[in-house]
């Protein structure tokens, strides 16, 4: 298997490249661009850095996700799953150590996808993913509050934190400033009644040139000058700036590596699941490794240029798939776009009211909130409730970085539990039958299970949360059978713990001279249990294929290791020589261990010289020097004998 795949889906797509094709990629390419102006520019300011890093990030991270990805149709960009994350950066170590995070961050995206580790990260659980998006949206609209409601808190500085922020909100509120608040909801109502007559050109774009105009025309002709806009707060550059090589040292890359993992599992999520929908809309399959190698690269080369950390976007790229872009031409048009707005239209930027801004932000927060699924999360399971509302609050109370680690620790622990609770061992005593054995009606007798052997079955993953478990099962019968034979059918693989506890329990039993049998095992584990070198110790002739033939391997042990003695009536002439000290020397003189009586027959053990034997023999089942076990046909006046002979 080749260990590094890497497979644009460019590449493919310009094979069979066509006019047609171009043109649609062309108009969606442009429409994208534009709908994603307004966006950029709301994620660079609400993450804490300048407008123009949030184009910049668009136009560099979403070309080269176009041009590396494995997705026909994803749009890469700046998102609002990052604002939170950059702002807590940004506060703490600066836009030199948010660059540094999103570097680690691309790098530990590009080895994602190198080691093929794409499908690892669809098994983090759901109510983790809703339960820290919607996080993220109350956020992101506690951070827009200042600006809808034109908030001043002279030169007090606002907290990073969510309580600190809300806190300060309460004692200044007196502050407001309504023109921004109508502004604001202004802005709102023209973004959430657009898509009502217009379906190709965004309500966030509509409402920006229209609130906009409008407030320059209060300026300019209303004095009405209260209207905060992002020339007032931020100097805008039009230029895309040199790349620059931050300064490296072990202390920040140390500090900063747990923000740039979460950087890096929120990326690949946000991707993967933005490419994950896609595919079900235009029906084609994405490279989820090729996907994360693109987005990585474009993490460690946007931040270079001052961008900010950058995934697939899905209103974006849905966006593209409705408008009728095919390939990874129409997100390369869209990062061209954006590049000539930057250049020549940018200045025109800077009389973008904030308060509009804000607006934008609120509709994001609230499609990003996804309230019904949460809602409906509600209902089920208390232990996926428990990791929803836990990865919920430690991201709006604290950050996102704990909220996932807790989240998945949460939810590991909670799943190890049902794994535990669906795990069953059940323990046989009597007979088992084969009918219940599965959902096929066999028709055949109960197999009867002899005095002084016990069955175990394992039904479930033999792994450390349930090792235990086995243990405190055997400790609760209390006794010391024979023979154990545990049926290990259905058990789907072993881990180290169990391995031990196993190795554990047949030591104790040879201790107390009980002979141990494995039933059942599955190729997986009988691998795992060989390397492990526990058939050394167990003894491969212990290891059977099914019940049957581990059944009819204890009733041997069981033969074996009996010293009853037993008369048989002279109508069974036996005449033999014994060698063993504990045989009784009558006539006829036998040594007989029985089991079980079939129909008319018994099965003997006789310790003989095998020379000496002279008996009707219906069929022998084994021999050694020192003994020899038969089925002997069993005359009607010896029924009674064996019948009573030990079990």
């Amino acid at each position: 298997m080749k260990l590094f795949e890497f497979k644009p889906k460019l590449v493919s797509c310009l094979k069979n490249y066509s006019k047609e094709t171009f043109m649609a990629d062309l108009m969606a390419g442009i429409i994208v661009g534009i709908v994603a102006l307004p966006l950029a520019i709301a994620f660079g300011i609400a993450s804490g850095v300048s407008p123009e890093k949030g184009i910049i990030t668009a136009i560099i991270a979403g070309f080269i996700i176009s041009l590396l990805g494995g997705s026909k149709v994803q749009i890469g960009g700046p998102t609002g799953a990052f604002i939170v994350i950059i702002y807590g950066i940004i506060q703490q170590y600066g836009e030199a150590g948010l660059i540094v995070a999103t570097l680690m961050a691309g790098v530990l995206l590009v080895l994602l996808g190198v080691f093929k580790l794409g499908a690892v990260i669809k098994f983090i659980p759901y109510p983790i993913i809703v339960g820290f998006t919607s996080g993220i949206a109350v956020t992101i609209f506690t951070t827009q509050i200042a600006d809808i409601f034109g908030l001043s808190f002279g030169d007090e500085k606002v907290p990073g934190d969510f309580v600190g922020k809300w806190l300060i909100y309460f004692r200044h509120f007196d502050t407001i400033n309504w023109w921004n608040t109508i502004v604001s909801i202004v802005s709102i109502i023209i973004i959430a009644i657009t898509p009502k007559f217009s379906k190709k050109i965004p309500g966030s774009l509509i409402a920006i040139i229209v609130v906009t105009i409008a407030v320059y025309l209060m300026k300019t002709f209303g004095g009405i000058d209260c209207i905060q806009t992002i020339g007032d707060r931020f100097t805008i550059k039009s230029e895309l700036p040199d790349a620059v090589v931050p300064a490296l040292d072990w202390e920040a890359i140390r500090e900063l590596f747990p923000v740039a993992i979460t950087i890096a599992v929120l990326g690949a999520i946000e991707s993967l699941l933005s490419a994950t929908v896609a595919d079900g809309v235009i029906g084609d399959r994405h490279d989820s490794n090729t996907e994360l190698i693109a987005q990585g690269a474009a993490n460690i080369i946007a931040p270079l240029f001052g961008g900010i950390p950058a995934t697939g976007a899905i209103a974006r790229t849905m966006t593209n798939i409705n408008n009728g872009g095919k390939t990874p031409i129409a997100g390369i048009i869209h990062a061209v776009v954006l590049l000539l707005i930057l250049l020549f239209l940018m200045p025109l930027a800077q009389y973008i009211p904030m308060a509009c801004l804000a607006g934008v932000l609120v509709i994001v927060s609230y499609n990003m909130s996804g309230w019904r699924v949460f809602r409906a999360l509600l209902k089920n399971p208390k232990s996926d409730v428990t990791v929803l509302l836990i990865t919920f609050f430690l991201t709006v109370i604290f950050d996102l970085t704990v909220a996932i680690e807790v989240g998945l620790v949460i939810a590991c622990v909670l799943f190890m539990k049902r794994v535990m609770e669906t795990t069953k061992i059940s323990v046989i005593t009597d007979e088992i039958d084969p009918n219940k054995e599965s959902d096929i009606a066999v028709h055949e007798e109960n197999l009867m299970i002899p005095k002084g052997i016990e069955v175990y079955e394992i039904n479930g993953p033999y792994f450390f949360g349930i090792a235990t478990k086995f243990e405190e099962t055997m400790t609760q019968l209390g006794d010391r059978p024979k023979v154990r034979i545990i049926r290990m059918r259905k058990v789907p693989f072993i881990d180290s713990t169990g391995i031990h506890n196993l190795t554990t329990l047949c030591e104790m039993s040879q201790k107390e001279k009980t002979t141990v049998i494995l039933s059942g095992v599955n190729e997986n584990v009988h691998n795992v249990l060989e390397k492990a070198g526990f058939y050394e110790l167990l003894g491969k002739e212990n290891i059977c294929p099914n019940i049957n033939v581990a059944l009819e391997k204890a009733k041997d042990i069981m033969i074996v290791g009996t010293d009853t003695i037993v008369l048989i009536p002279d109508t069974i002439p036996i005449t033999f020589e014994a060698p063993i000290p504990k045989a009784i020397p009558i006539k006829p003189p036998i040594k007989l261990i029985t089991t079980a009586s079939i129909k008319n027959c018994v099965t003997i053990t006789l310790y003989v010289a095998p020379k000496a034997l002279r008996t009707p023999i219906s069929r022998v089942r084994s021999v050694t020097d020192t003994s020899m076990m038969f089925i002997i046909p069993m005359p009607p006046t010896t029924r009674e004998i064996a019948a009573t002979a030990p079990r």
